[in-house]
């Protein structure tokens, strides 16, 4: 399991407010900004990674669509904002963005290439399997896998996420195989040494890290562990910082976005 220290992400400070980055993409321009920017779009949040980087984002509908930018631009033509919850870069100096309050922002960059990849994935687009996807659109495109590098941003943790546990299986499916009884994808889940779902007390309840099912959803992949780092932040235990849907029950976000090269 990929186990940062804090120092694999740094906080950043700004006249505005702070914003985290992680070791793992520092050859990118880029940032999970904290609820300190509340109601700055990336248009503006962008000026604080690269002015000169164009800015693409999505209507995110929580699913398994992922778009490329110039598929956006076309797009565009006819709707304010493209449906979708991934967007991977063509070209340099493009900005990709991702809002989130408890799902997992996942930003994606190619050493290769010089490509990104911004990524909204909450239970489910874990589900559906978004971030593999994404992982095959860009090998189809030239990406190897050693070079491919994963940063999970904050997201709600698994020790405080209760959901039902017909929701956990449906995510648990995509990382345990086979035609298996629920309760042997539940019992095999709880064997995982990184916790991907923790008991509840309540019943037909159960406790679901959907960071650490994308996390074996990558190295299921075959990308290498330290390819993958995962932020030491719970937007629902980190109310200073983080905004959480679970905690208030209010429709606030949070933007983390990369610049390609």
């Amino acid at each position: 399991m990929s186990n940062p220290t804090s120092s694999a992400w740094q906080w950043q400070e700004t006249d505005n407010g702070n914003y985290l980055t992680c070791q793992l993409l520092k050859d990118w321009q880029h940032g999970f900004f904290s609820s300190h920017f509340q109601g700055k779009p990336p248009e503006i949040l962008v000026n604080h990674l690269n002015p000169k980087a164009s800015t693409y984002r999505l209507k995110q509908i929580h699913s398994d669509i992922v778009h490329y930018t110039d598929k956006v631009d076309v797009l565009k033509q006819e709707t304010d904002l493209v449906q979708g919850d991934g967007i991977i870069t063509e070209k340099p100096l493009q900005s990709v963005w991702a809002a989130s309050a408890d799902c997992t922002p996942v930003l994606i960059a190619d050493r290769g290439t010089g490509k990104v990849t911004a990524i909204h994935s909450g239970w489910r687009g874990t589900a559906s399997n978004i971030v593999p996807k994404a992982i095959q659109l860009l090998k189809s495109q030239g990406s190897k896998e050693e070079n491919l590098l994963f940063a999970l941003g904050p997201a709600i943790d698994g020790k405080v996420y209760q959901v039902d546990k017909l929701v956990a299986i449906k995510v648990l499916k995509t990382i345990i195989t086979g035609d298996l009884e629920d309760d042997l994808i539940l019992e095999k889940a709880y064997q995982f040494t990184n916790k991907p779902i923790l008991p509840d007390t309540e019943k037909d309840k159960v406790k679901l890290n959907v960071t650490q099912v994308i996390n074996l959803q990558i190295q299921g992949q075959n990308i290498p562990i330290d390819n993958i780092s995962i932020a030491p932040y719970c937007t629902y235990q980190t109310p200073e910082y983080f905004f959480s849907y679970r905690r208030t029950k209010e429709k606030n976000v949070q933007w983390s976005g990369i610049v390609s090269s």
